[in-house]
């Protein structure tokens, strides 16, 4: 898909993150399970899929038919980005058919001792015409990853580094500042978890949302309503003790 084409789909829009990891109740190593979250994306509107590994990327185009964003998570020694960090899973995903390419670009320490200016250069040199997203986690790795010329900016790793701040909540001013000040596409991810903030965050000017973990990841779902039932549970075993305290 042509790039112009792939922003004007997406623009306005909520991608659905369908992923997977070691470990989850929906990773099973025979067949992924991520085309049916896919399909079920597809049937709600989603005009794209954002997904890890090469054979969610080759089921769900299958599947859907719709764009797909793919990246790979893999960890390499000496590395402490782990979101395609290498030429290899760039010509994997490239091969498996994937319209846009996602990279982690912020500025950590790359194993292979290149920068991100270098990594994405050399992409840029083997595949002239991919679509490239950075995913970044503060305002100086977008305005770096754009000086670099990629095609996409995505707020992914916002409190994912250590060096971010660890919140509940969407780095809703990271967003704004983003798109108010690159010319190129902005897209709000990381910790949306619910209808109000996905419109909150398509507020800040970006030019799309991408949401996985509210949607997809049911274990993760079931957790955070868990934590809210045991949190409510406390406060009101507080008001109780100084209920009791005061008879």
């Amino acid at each position: 898909m042509r790039k112009e084409e792939f922003l004007s789909a997406i623009r306005g829009k909520m991608i659905v993150s369908c992923q997977a990891v070691a470990g989850e109740p929906l990773y099973v190593e025979e067949k992924s399970a991520m085309y049916l979250m896919a399909r079920a994306a597809k049937q709600a509107g989603t005009p794209a899929i954002r997904t890890s590994g090469i054979r969610d990327v080759i089921a769900i185009k299958e599947e859907t038919g719709l764009p797909v964003i793919g990246l790979v998570k893999i960890q390499y020694e000496g590395f402490e980005s782990y979101i395609t960090p290498t030429m290899k899973e760039v010509d994997e995903l490239i091969a498996a058919g994937s319209d846009v390419v996602a990279l982690d670009c912020t500025l950590r320490k790359r194993g292979d001792g290149k920068s991100v200016a270098e990594f994405i250069g050399e992409i840029r040199e083997k595949y002239p015409d991919s679509i490239l997203m950075a995913d970044i986690s503060n305002y100086e790795e977008g305005i770096h990853a754009w000086k670099c010329g990629v095609d996409i900016l995505g707020t992914t790793m916002s409190g994912y580094t250590s060096y971010t701040p660890k919140t509940e909540e969407p780095d809703y001013e990271l967003m704004r500042r983003l798109a108010e000040d690159v010319d190129i596409p902005v897209i709000g991810e990381g910790k949306i978890h619910d209808p109000a903030a996905a419109v909150k965050a398509l507020q800040t000017g970006v030019w799309a949302i991408v949401v996985g973990g509210a949607i997809t990841r049911p274990l993760e779902i079931a957790r955070r309503f868990m934590r809210a039932i045991e949190d409510a549970e406390k406060e009101k075993g507080k008001g109780e003790k100084h209920e009791n305290c005061g008879a």
